[in-house]
C-alpha cells in the first residue's frame, strides 16, 4: 500500500507545480503506536486543494467491495471512518478516499478518487461497502510511464461533492483528535 501513497503523493506535487498551484501534498508518517489521521494531506490556501485523503489498494481480482469492516480500522476506540470524517469536518478539509484497483500482471492498475461524503453516506446507511461498481463510477486517473498524472477536472471534480459540514455532531460522539 505504502507505494500507492507515495504514487499519488508525487503525482499531486507534480500537478501542483506543473500548474504553479500554491500547494503541497505529504504523505503522513505511519507509526504502529500512534494514530495518524489520514494517509496524504494536502496544505493549501485555496480551498479546492486543501485536502485529507485516505489510500485503499485492493486486488480487483478477489475483492467485490471495498468493506468497511475489513479494510477500515476499528483502533482507538472507533471506527477510521468516523475518526477519519471527524478529522475532515474539523479541518474544514475536502476528503477524498484514494482506491487503486490492481488487476494481476500485465494489466494495469487503475486508481479512482471517490469523494468521502459519498464514503462516508454508505457507512452512516449501514452498508457492509462500496461495490468495485460504485468506485468505478469515479473516473481513473491518467497513467503514463507506469505513473499517476492529476488534473484540475479530477480535483475540481471531488470538490464540493456530499459537504459533510452539519451533517453530524461530531462532539456528541465523543471523539477526540488528542
Amino acid at each position: 500500500m505504502g507505494d500507492f501513497e507515495w504514487a499519488l503523493t508525487s503525482a499531486l506535487n507534480s500537478f501542483f507545480a506543473k500548474e504553479g498551484i500554491q500547494a503541497i501534498a505529504y504523505r503522513l508518517k505511519q507509526s504502529r503506536f500512534a494514530t495518524q489521521w489520514v494517509d496524504i494531506l494536502v496544505d493549501s490556501k485555496i480551498p479546492e486543494y486543501y485536502l485529507a485523503i485516505e489510500c485503499k489498494s485492493l486486488d480487483a481480482r478477489k475483492a467485490k467491495a471495498l468493506y468497511f469492516k475489513q479494510h477500515f480500522s476499528s483502533a482507538a476506540g472507533a471506527h477510521q471512518l468516523l475518526r477519519e470524517t471527524e478529522f475532515i469536518t474539523r479541518s474544514g478539509r475536502q476528503g477524498i478516499l484514494a482506491v487503486e484497483l490492481r488487476h494481476g500482471a500485465g494489466r494495469p492498475r487503475a486508481a479512482h478518487l471517490v469523494p468521502w461524503g459519498q464514503v462516508f453516506q454508505s457507512y452512516d446507511a449501514g452498508k457492509t461497502g462500496m461495490t468495485l461498481q460504485e468506485i468505478e463510477i469515479n473516473p481513473p486517473l491518467e497513467r503514463r510511464g507506469g505513473a499517476y498524472e492529476i488534473s484540475k477536472l479530477d480535483i475540481l471534480r471531488i470538490s464540493g461533492y456530499y459537504d459533510l459540514a452539519g451533517e453530524h455532531d461530531f462532539l456528541e460522539a465523543d471523539l477526540s483528535l488528542d
